[in-house]
């Protein structure tokens, strides 16, 4: 539920940094009252904090990796 969580708030710092970048339109500024305002500050550290938390997503082992060796595995 974290990881999920921790996802979502990366995609919206993704989008916002996307319309930084292609618009120079900081949305998450506009929406709760500047850069320098309080919740946009606590957003940013937010989202800042699910990225630091992501990077143990790339270590994690899941055990979901399945070798694909080319043969079918149904049986029939």
């Amino acid at each position: 539920m974290l990881d999920k969580i921790a996802l979502t708030l990366l995609v919206i710092g993704g989008i916002n940094w996307g319309s930084i970048g292609i618009f120079q339109f900081d949305l998450v500024a506009w929406i709760f009252g500047g850069q320098t305002g309080i919740v946009s500050r606590i957003i940013y550290i937010i989202v800042g904090l699910a990225a630091i938390w992501c990077i143990s997503l790339l270590f994690r082992d899941t055990g979901e990796e399945v070798a694909d060796d080319g043969l079918s595995r149904h049986n029939a």
